[in-house]
């Protein structure tokens, strides 16, 4: 449990054949070399951009598994093991723990909406059932489920091994009053991408992003300038990534993403059903944007 997860933390895609049925895992690992080759601290799969949530028990654990042996340690990990049940969430991230993973990620996703001693429970039985370390994920917007402040820091309080918190919401009081109820001893990551020059200064440790597989360069440069505290510079530097970091969030991560890649020369077909691509006037706009970033 000594992985230290810090600064770009790069989410994978997954690729789908042209008819969306198959797998294409040789593009999967073409996607993950880029992120590394662009400089990423860490990669985390089968999030919200790789449609981990569309995607059978098989499906997941070869992209999973796939994923993890290509990575091959040369960045450290952290897989997405999110599901309705905690029992597939626990097979999942026992699955994930097995083939190499340094940490699992933990949104609780829900239909019913959920006490907040049922979601205690929920990761309560998947800590016990691992022994890597837990990033807590708060994304309301996507998993029906909202986590107070207050909520977070006891389940981090209570299971040993959720030591992290990706914070979603897009409320930056929310991530300082995670540094102040965690009394600067919990690491913290934004998951909001226009929320990105914010939480640094706020004191986040890293930064989820998607983006990381259309501009590395600007994602690096601007945590580079957050950690040299040169903070002219990473305003500069987040300014000018805003624009595409608001169309890729509004646009839908695996749209967005996906329509990027297939931009810059790698095909990586379009989200799963019922999910759409971009239309064409999604796609000139994108292409522009991207040109702007240079």
């Amino acid at each position: 449990m000594s992985t230290t997860f810090h600064g770009i933390i790069g989410y994978t895609i997954t690729p789908f054949s042209a008819d969306g049925t198959q797998l294409d895992l040789a593009a999967l690992g073409r996607s993950i070399d880029r992120l590394i080759e662009g400089g990423v601290q860490a990669i985390a799969p089968l999030g919200s951009t790789g449609e981990g949530a569309y995607l059978s028990d098989r499906e997941w654990d070869q992209v999973a598994e796939f994923s993890l042996a290509h990575i091959g340690g040369r960045v450290p990990t952290i897989v997405s093991v999110s599901d309705l049940t905690t029992a597939s969430a626990m097979r999942r991230a026992r699955f994930a723990e097995a083939h190499g993973a340094d940490a699992v990620m933990v949104l609780p996703a829900a239909y019913w909406k959920l006490s907040e001693a049922e979601i205690l429970q929920h990761y309560q039985s998947i800590g016990d059932c691992i022994g890597v370390p837990i990033m807590l994920y708060n994304n309301p917007a996507t998993s029906g489920t909202d986590l107070s402040v207050e909520l977070i820091m006891r389940i981090v309080r209570q299971v040993e091994n959720v030591t992290m918190v990706k914070e979603s919401t897009g409320d930056i009081q929310r991530m300082h009053k995670l540094q102040q109820l965690g009394e600067g001893q919990v690491p913290f990551y934004n998951g909001c991408n226009p929320l990105a020059l914010e939480a640094f200064v706020a004191g986040a440790t890293g930064w989820c992003t998607a983006a990381a597989n259309l501009i590395p360069a600007l994602n690096q440069q601007l945590y580079q300038a957050v950690l040299g505290n040169d903070l002219e510079a990473a305003r500069a530097l987040f300014y000018r990534q805003l624009p595409l970091l608001e169309f890729i969030l509004k646009g839908g991560l695996p749209a967005t993403v996906k329509a990027g890649l297939a931009l810059t020369g790698l095909e990586v077909g379009e989200p799963r059903r019922p999910v759409f691509g971009l239309d064409d006037a999604g796609r000139e706009r994108l292409r522009g944007l991207l040109e702007q970033m240079g």
